[in-house]
């Protein structure tokens, strides 16, 4: 994943609907353009994906970019971001980071294409980030999620370098 993450950023508009409509052996639903997305039961239940992007978040993200991908005055809203950035963009400024200057302020994103704690995970965080987008997740940890499949857990493994 780190190789295809970081091959370049893609040039495209924004996500289009989020509606899942396919779900791979690895338990990822994707959308309509095979992009990942989210998969929420009518009873709350959330895919692995989003419930792994949580605590993926939690774990790397909310430091800078606030609570739930809602910002700060360090970092910007992920939940906004992802609203108008593609798959392919997302990839990339995760797997490169991006340095914006301007007279007014500097904010740098580190690269984490070489970091297995959040390369591994891409796709979780952008699944995550995308139901908080879209207000279909709200703040809260998931209380029920579906079981994490064994192709995601050879493919974790894998990507995490244990045989």
């Amino acid at each position: 994943m780190i190789l295809v993450a970081s091959g370049g950023i893609a040039v495209a508009d924004g996500p289009v609907d989020p509606a899942a409509v396919k779900k791979e052996d690895d338990g990822k639903w994707l959308d309509k353009e095979g992009t990942p997305t989210y998969k929420i039961s009518a009873d709350g239940t959330v895919d692995w994906f989003t419930y792994s992007g949580y605590r993926r978040y939690h774990s790397d993200c909310h430091v800078c970019h606030g609570p739930d991908g809602m910002g700060s005055t360090y970092a910007p809203a992920l939940k906004d971001s992802v609203k108008t950035m593609s798959y392919g963009d997302f990839l990339g400024v995760v797997a490169s980071g991006r340095k914006n200057i301007s007279t007014a302020q500097e904010n740098v994103m580190p690269a984490f294409g070489d970091n297995p704690n959040v390369a591994c995970y891409m796709d979780d965080l952008y699944v995550y980030l995308r139901a908080r987008s879209t207000e279909a997740w709200g703040r809260q940890r998931p209380a029920k999620k579906e079981e994490k499949t064994e192709a995601y857990t050879k493919a974790e493994d894998a990507c995490m370098g244990k045989k």
